[in-house]
C-alpha cells in the first residue's frame, strides 16, 4: 500500500510539472506574440499618424497644423483614457485573474 501511495504521489507531482510548464509556455508564447505585434502595430500607428498629419496639412497649406491637429486629437483620447482609468484597471485586473483561473 506505500508503494501505492509513492507512485501515486509521484504520478501526481509529475501532473503538476506538466501542468505547469504547458501553461508557462503558452503564456511565454502568448507574450512573445503580443511583443511582435504590438511593435509592429507601433510603428504602424505611427507612421499612419505621420501620413494623415501631413495629408491634413497640405490641405489646409500648412504642414505643421495637420500636426498639431493629429496630436490635439491624441490629447483628446488621452483626456478620455485618464478619466476612465479606474473602469480600465478593473477590466484588465478581472480579465487577468479570469485567465489565471481557467
Amino acid at each position: 500500500m506505500l508503494d501505492f501511495v509513492k507512485d501515486y504521489a509521484s504520478k501526481r507531482l509529475d501532473l503538476l510539472k506538466m501542468e505547469a510548464t504547458e501553461k508557462s509556455s503558452l503564456t511565454a508564447g502568448t507574450v512573445t506574440f503580443l511583443a511582435i505585434a504590438s511593435i509592429a502595430g507601433i510603428f504602424f500607428i505611427i507612421l499612419l499618424n505621420i501620413g494623415l498629419g501631413l495629408l491634413i496639412g497640405s490641405y489646409l497649406g500648412n504642414y505643421a497644423y495637420g500636426l498639431l491637429i493629429m496630436a490635439g486629437f491624441y490629447l483628446l483620447i488621452l483626456v478620455i483614457v485618464f478619466l476612465a482609468r479606474n473602469s480600465i484597471k478593473n477590466g484588465v485586473a478581472n480579465k487577468i485573474i479570469k485567465m489565471l483561473n481557467d
